[in-house]
């Protein structure tokens, strides 16, 4: 972090043709998002000019060739392309994925490096960003490439936070793909983050079944007998907090996950469409277990509003004030243990 600054939160544009750039104007044209944080942009200040006049959204920006000339107070864009890509909104084009790459690419280089604090991502579509030098299924993989740790799709409200055990993988493939190993270390992940990014000391996991009724014994797929009461009586046993599993199509119907600092699902739909509709477009993706931290809004493209001024930022404003407050944890959590160290040290 800039040690005199405020938190840097470096912002990758996203599909130019999606409505990315209409939510990243729409949150900072609240100057007072600049009394939390600043922003940095990766993409042009045509881009940024062209987007602003053709969404007629006020805001004044500072363009800079170099992330180390962003300043506080300010809404800065970084200069990552000189040309002016051509916008045709509502298409997925193979432009659209070039200039998102390139801005995703630029953002993670400054995250890496520390030039920016943060990163939050604006909604790429996963197709059109496909190359023989990117191939990646969506922001996670990248990330989690390019980055140290173990990366966790982890959804997040103040109220529910669900974490994928699979997350972009062929339903079919799902049983396969979950394993012993695989468990053990997602509940590491989720537990680890819950603690240092959320602060909650002693999380409690609830864990969903694969098949429906989890299998109900044995009669409806063997793999939750097999596979998942083993692994959660193994965790059990050495002391972690993790219950299940639970059937998912009744598990949020009442209120009962509400006891639960986090619920772990199988698969990608199991639990993002609970998730989604509990919290109604306010939800943040978090790519936790990294040494960096990344969030981004809960929603895509939405080409079939893009570029008709009826986005609602809220989930991407919710996404980097997310980033914030776990930036902000992490910190916290590092300066107690070095702390704690140092006492240990002197106490010897």
């Amino acid at each position: 972090m800039q040690e005199k600054g405020k938190i840097r939160v470096g912002i990758s544009i996203g599909d130019l043709n999606g409505i990315g750039c209409e939510v990243v104007l729409k949150t900072f044209e609240d100057s007072r998002m600049m009394d939390f944080c600043t922003p940095v942009v990766f993409a042009s200040n045509k881009t940024i000019s062209q987007q602003k006049n053709h969404l007629k959204i006020s805001i004044n920006y500072n363009g800079v060739h170099d992330v180390s000339k962003a300043l506080d107070g300010k809404f800065n864009v970084v200069n990552v392309w000189k040309e002016t890509p051509k916008l045709q909104y509502g298409e997925a084009t193979e432009e659209g994925g070039k200039y998102a790459i390139k801005s995703l690419q630029k953002a993670v280089e400054a995250l890496k490096k520390g030039q920016i604090d943060v990163l939050v991502t604006a909604p790429i579509n996963k197709n059109n960003i496909q190359t023989e030098e990117f191939n990646f299924p969506g922001h996670t993989d990248f990330l989690a490439k390019e980055l140290n740790g173990q990366s966790l799709m982890f959804m997040v409200t103040d109220d529910l936070k669900v974490g994928l055990l699979t997350d972009h993988v062929a339903v079919k493939d799902v049983s396969n793909a979950i394993t012993t190993k695989l468990i053990n270390e997602k509940i590491a992940t989720i537990e680890n983050s819950l603690k240092v990014d959320f602060g909650i000391s002693k999380p409690k996991i609830a864990m969903l079944g694969i098949n429906p009724h989890s299998g109900d014994n044995g009669v409806i797929g063997k793999e939750d007998d097999t596979v998942l009461k083993p692994a959660i009586k193994e965790l059990v046993n050495k002391g972690h907090l993790v219950y299940g599993p639970y059937a998912a199509d009744s598990f949020f119907a009442s209120d009962g996950y509400k006891k639960f600092d986090a619920i772990l699902a199988a698969y990608h739909d199991q639990g993002l469409i609970p998730f989604k509709t509990l919290s109604f477009g306010n939800g943040v993706n978090y790519t936790a277990g990294l040494d960096k931290v990344r969030t981004s809004p809960d929603h895509g493209t939405a080409y079939e509003i893009a570029g008709k001024g009826k986005a609602d930022h809220s989930s991407f404003k919710e996404a980097v004030f997310s980033a914030l407050h776990i930036f902000k944890h992490r910190e916290e959590h590092k300066e107690l243990t070095e702390n704690v160290l140092k006492k240990q040290k002197v106490g010897r």
